[in-house]
């Protein structure tokens, strides 16, 4: 007999509850040692470095990334469709009426057409608004004079200005394209110290659009001042897209081959309110 208060029934019950809190004591430490076990491999694989097969895939597609931001910095196909039809519509109006007046017209109606189409969608109105002046001038110069082919000059002054401008950024490590393109990247002007083979890519594309875009006036000027009114207008409607386009597919593969871009720090703490 049991000396145990309640005989063998309840030392058998003591004895039930001794092994139920063991095993219970024994599954919590394994599940605590599984979890170390857990936490250290997992620490283990954060140490070890990344796949070289995997970094550079990475790699690619950060560079990727960033270059295809180059259409959009020029407005995609829209803003080429912005810069390029109102110089049609002239020279198609010219020719059906050989009027200077309304040619310039129709050039600027249109301009002002897209102005409006993009306000009412709430796009930007960059592209369309920067358009819309160079028919505005041109328009202007072209019924002050009477002569058709001055509506085209303002458009060649800005081709010369603009590759003046893009020749010289590059010169002074301030490429244009990396100016451009740093704000929509992240990136802002990290490239310019932190990122040595972003530079120079940006400098290289910088080039390549101060040769490419130099051809519209080298080749329209003379045109300009032959006073070749049709050829003049249908060479600069041709000359329009395609350079641009080829322009902006240089830029995307000299940045498909260059480091991807150091995004700039982002200050997030919020200013504490004056107490």
């Amino acid at each position: 007999m049991s000396n145990h208060p309640g005989g063998d029934a309840a030392a058998r019950i003591d004895l039930d509850a001794a092994d139920v809190a063991a095993w219970q004591d024994a599954a919590a430490a394994e599940a605590a040692d599984g979890l170390a076990r857990s936490i250290e491999g997992t620490a283990r694989a954060a140490e070890r470095p990344l796949d070289p097969a995997a970094a550079e895939a990475a790699r690619k597609a950060a560079s990727k990334e960033a270059a295809d931001t180059i259409l959009q910095a020029f407005g995609g196909v829209r803003g080429m469709i912005d810069m390029t039809l109102p110089g049609l519509v002239f020279i198609v109006t010219y020719n059906l009426t050989h009027q200077v007046s309304a040619a310039a017209w129709a050039a600027l109606g249109l301009s002002a057409l897209f102005v409006v189409a993009r306000l009412a969608r709430r796009e930007t109105i960059q592209h369309a608004f920067s358009g819309v002046f160079g028919v505005a001038l041109g328009a202007w110069i072209a019924m002050k004079s009477g002569k058709a082919e001055d509506f085209y000059l303002p458009g060649l002054l800005w081709s010369v200005g603009y590759c003046t401008a893009l020749a010289v950024s590059a010169v002074v490590r301030w490429p244009m394209i990396g100016v451009m393109l740093g704000p929509i990247t992240g990136e802002m002007f990290t490239w310019r110290k932190e990122n040595p083979g972003r530079l120079a890519a940006y400098t290289k594309a910088t080039w390549a659009w101060v040769v490419i875009m130099g051809l519209k006036p080298v080749i329209l000027f003379p045109l300009y001042f032959t006073h070749n009114v049709n050829l003049l207008g249908w060479l600069k409607v041709a000359l329009g897209i395609p350079p641009l386009l080829l322009a902006m597919y240089v830029t995307w593969q000299i940045l498909l081959k260059a480091p991807p871009p150091i995004k700039a720090p982002v200050d997030d703490e919020e200013e504490e309110p004056a107490k």
